[in-house]
């Protein structure tokens, strides 16, 4: 049996791709070297004008994360992340990706709940802030009373693979509440034995590397990263067929 196939995305090209190749939706944000940040109102609503214009019009799911770091967001922190989520909504984005802890290092309700509520009905995944928390089965539990649809994590370690065991409990905690996304360091060759754990999706940013034009010391390095064709094609008909 087949699992969806998430692409994390960085640009417009990044999100065309996913769409040629046959994602079943893209994780919109910038800087995923750093994990990945909110990505510009502009970028928003160009991605989600392409994927409509391909008849997708829930494929958007956009990260909002404030900054990079950790997962503790004072106020003002919180009330940007619900103010980019509504942008989300009323840009015509299909889902959001949130996530944030409290000071014990476990999931913070409230503004989780705040999250879910500015979503105001669209899907809405915890991301791999789970994976520091102490006790991921009760971060599931209380995720899913929030509200929330999905959790993407890796197991606990850092590449998801490696976390199967855990993947696996998640799984059974989590089943007919909500679904477990595999993410961290996803391979083509791995996705087979991450379907037979159990996970409804697989996440991975599917990237190679370019060198660019000119660029300097104001600019940083030439080189960037761009959505690799092929490994998004190989990766989707992997998981529709994972024996």
């Amino acid at each position: 049996m087949g699992i969806a196939v998430e692409i994390a995305v960085q640009d417009i090209a990044g999100v065309r791709v996913a769409l040629a190749e046959g994602a079943d939706r893209v994780e919109l944000c910038t800087a995923l070297a750093m994990g990945g940040l909110t990505p510009s109102g502009g970028l928003v609503r160009a991605a989600v004008e392409v994927a409509r214009r391909r008849g997708r019009e829930s494929f958007v799911h956009v990260l909002v994360r404030p900054r990079g770091g950790g997962f503790l967001y004072d106020a003002d922190e919180v009330a940007i992340t619900v103010a980019d989520i509504r942008f989300a909504r009323e840009a015509g984005a299909g889902g959001v990706v949130i996530g944030a802890l409290d000071e014990r290092g476990t999931v913070d309700g409230e503004a989780v709940r705040r999250f879910v509520d500015a979503a105001e009905g669209l899907d809405v995944t915890f991301h791999r802030a789970l994976d520091v928390v102490a006790d991921p089965l009760t971060a599931v539990e209380e995720l899913a009373d929030l509200g929330v649809d999905r959790v993407l994590t890796s197991g606990g370690a850092a590449r998801s693979v490696d976390g199967i065991p855990s993947l696996r409990k998640l799984v059974g905690q989590a089943a007919g509440r909500l679904q477990v996304m595999a993410g961290g360091g996803v391979r083509v060759d791995d996705i087979a034995s991450l379907a037979a754990s159990g996970v409804a999706a697989v996440h991975l940013s599917a990237r190679t590397t370019v060198t660019g034009g000119p660029s300097g010391p104001g600019g940083g390095e030439a080189a960037y990263d761009i959505t690799d064709p092929a490994v998004v094609a190989a990766a989707v008909e992997t998981a529709r067929d994972p024996r």
